[in-house]
């Protein structure tokens, strides 16, 4: 007999989610606080016992998006009040070492937070252990997976024993380089793409001053935007600084001695070297290579009603948008919201999921390639900085009616796609507006003529 609807309403999943770092904990949350029976599997070391990787950025730019899936599973005040910076805007750093701020929100002040990614997941991993119904499974790597079944077979790394898996549902939240994708890649009608771009990063380190401060003001986005290339740096905790260079890899290649880096930075980043020390900027440009970007888009998204890929196993996107956690927070959300739609029905929830979500994730991922363009070079021009006047001036005088792009993706849950509609709604009641404003511009200048 199948199911009923009070049936579903009843029964507790069994749950499996692959991959324990920011989005498969925080989904392990949802889901456990639903009542379900949650077994996370994470192929590296319980995180809250490691050292910080270096070279995988341990700053993220938090904005509403996350804030509202933390404050679901009851973690926001902590993340907050206690570990987040809040950064109001972008300080650009002219090649001559003066700067310039740009506020994200004018209007309304908001701002988004700076947080440590270890620390975070942390935080989501320790609230986990007040569920009595999940369990935390590290050092397993997954080996094979019939989605279809909803089986799963890990490696134990430390022992090598297999272990088997069967589940209900199948998450898969294991990164850009899901193992999980790669079993669903195998199924009829999935779409995949995947785009490298020639920009790589490289991390840099900005230590406390010497009265163990900030050397820089703490309540910004720092960048320093030079066209092609670009370094920015968010404040952490200690107040040092996280920094990144972006830059094409035939650039890092040619800086191949400590000589040709001092006169790089003396030429591009002049005001950053003493911030640095000599001493620690050769020491860390030459400690590591630099890493690659990718976006990757795929649908979709799902197995029937088995199995499920979230955050950047299903839409990597590169970071210069700040909305990789977000979106993938965001996933978690939108999930919690369709089990309440569909009474834990998965058929129908991840059909939805599915068929609804992959909009919003492509355009994101289309947004954060611009965005790319926008901090390395149009941050600089006189064109870039009057829209952001037009555009704050308008979001005043109309707030409901006028949002700017930025502020949708940033302060508002708007879905992706929408706010990129709005962009180009915008766009072109301005264009229209210019023509006006050029054509009686000119019936004046004639009436002027002909009087």
């Amino acid at each position: 007999m199948t199911d009923t609807v009070t049936d579903r309403k009843t029964k507790k999943l069994n749950v499996a989610i692959v991959g324990g770092g920011l989005v498969g904990s925080l989904e392990a949350l949802y889901l456990a606080k639903k009542g379900h029976r949650v077994s996370l599997y994470e192929y590296r070391e319980d995180i809250r016992k490691t050292p910080q990787v270096r070279g995988r950025s341990i700053n993220l730019a938090l904005s509403v998006r996350g804030r509202q899936a933390l404050r679901d599973v009851g973690v926001e005040d902590h993340i907050i009040n206690h570990h987040g910076i809040p950064m109001r805007g972008r300080m650009i750093h002219r090649p001559d070492g003066s700067t310039y701020e740009i506020p994200y929100d004018s209007r309304t002040n908001q701002c988004i937070y700076s947080v440590g990614r270890n620390y975070l997941n942390s935080i989501l991993l320790k609230e986990s252990e007040k569920y009595i119904n999940m369990e935390r499974h590290f050092n397993h790597k997954l080996s094979e997976a019939d989605l279809s079944k909803g089986s799963l077979t890990f490696l134990k790394t430390e022992t090598y024993e297999k272990v088997q898996v069967t589940a209900d549902l199948v998450v898969g939240a294991d990164g850009a380089f899901s193992a999980v994708r790669k079993a669903l890649m195998k199924k009829p009608l999935f779409d995949f793409s995947q785009q490298y771009i020639e920009h790589g990063y490289l991390e840099l380190f900005i230590p406390p001053g010497d009265d163990d401060g900030f050397q820089m003001p703490p309540n910004y986005l720092h960048i320093w935007p030079r066209g092609n290339f670009m370094m920015i740096a968010l404040p952490n905790q200690d107040c040092s600084w996280t920094v990144t260079l972006f830059m094409p890899f035939k650039n890092f290649a040619l800086i191949d001695t400590e000589e040709k880096l001092l006169t790089f930075f003396e030429k591009h980043f002049k005001d950053s070297i003493s911030l640095f020390g000599e001493k620690r900027l050769i020491k860390d440009f030459f400690s590591t290579k630099p890493s690659p970007l990718v976006a990757i888009k795929c649908r979709p998204y799902h197995v029937s009603d088995k199995a499920l890929i979230i955050g950047d196993a299903a839409h990597a996107v590169v970071p210069f948008y700040g909305q990789g956690m977000n979106a993938g927070f965001e996933d978690c959300t939108i999930l919690d919201q369709l089990f309440t739609k569909h009474d834990d029905d998965l058929a129908r929830i991840l059909a939805e999921f599915s068929e609804t979500r992959w909009r919003d994730t492509f355009a994101i991922s289309d947004l954060a390639m611009y965005n790319y363009i926008e901090m390395r070079d149009l941050v600089t021009r006189p064109s870039y900085r009057l829209r952001k006047k037009i555009d704050d001036f308008l979001f005043w005088l109309m707030p409901e009616l006028w949002v700017p792009l930025y502020n949708s993706v940033t302060f508002s849950t708007m879905p992706y796609s929408q706010c990129v509609k709005n962009r180009q709604w915008q766009d072109k009641v301005l264009r229209i507006a210019m023509m006006l404003f050029i054509f009686v511009l000119v019936c004046v200048v004639i009436a002027m003529k002909m009087s």
